[in-house]
């Protein structure tokens, strides 16, 4: 168990920070939903009624959605582009291939079993995945669209409005400014971690360049 627990540290780490702050986002948007109920003259809502609203699905998606984007960006992005001296990029000066041909690997007896079938098999899962992030993101943006119509409903009924169909609401710029506060965000963040890991170290980390190493350096290898 112990070595069970060394060995996925990382995701039981950052999966017990998101449990922490997804329960911390459904308590503390409830209250905030029940005080905007109450200043509306509206009985409070309880917590499982909360969970299934608009309101909170709209917000929970919404960032999920900003997540996935910047992920599968990430991902696609340093499988073309370069950055000089950063530990996030491949080394635009390496003269040999970044990642060889997958059919060398067919006849290794631990490999992946698409690789060992090759064909088909082996050409999707050589891009699965920047396919699995994109689908993903599709997801959670149909969530966030579908659930943020949701919302905007339920408040255009309590202000006596009437409310927007799902297709029209596509077009309505509160929607898409949820998208793009978020999605700004996640590009400017990895834009400043890919800058600033050209120049600056975090001694142990896997995303940085060793301490001494040069800052014209590419690569983490």
């Amino acid at each position: 168990m112990k070595g069970w627990v060394k060995d996925n540290g990382l995701t039981l780490a950052l999966l017990a920070l998101f449990s922490i702050s997804l329960v911390g986002q459904m308590l503390t948007g409830w209250s905030a939903e029940n005080n905007e109920r109450e200043l509306h003259g509206l009985a409070p809502a309880g917590l499982a009624a909360y969970l299934a609203s608009g309101e909170f699905l709209s917000a929970l998606f919404e960032n999920w959605e900003s997540e996935f984007l910047q992920m599968w960006a990430y991902v696609m992005l340093t499988a073309y582009l370069f950055q000089r001296g950063s530990p996030e990029s491949k080394d635009p000066d390496e003269t040999t291939p970044q990642d060889r041909d997958p059919a060398h690997d067919a006849s290794k007896p631990d490999a992946p079993w698409p690789v060992r079938i090759g064909g088909a098999a082996r050409a999707a899962y050589a891009h699965s995945l920047g396919w699995t992030l994109l689908a993903l993101f599709a997801a959670s943006f149909l969530l966030h669209w579908v659930n943020s119509a949701r919302k905007a409903a339920d408040d255009a009924l309590r202000h006596g409005e009437a409310p927007v169909g799902l297709i029209a609401y596509l077009g309505d710029p509160g929607f898409w400014f949820e998208s793009f506060q978020n999605w700004q965000s996640e590009f400017l963040s990895t834009a400043v971690l890919i800058v600033l890991a050209i120049f600056l170290r975090e001694r142990g980390s896997p995303e940085s360049k060793a301490v001494g190493d040069p800052h014209h350096k590419t690569g983490n290898n």
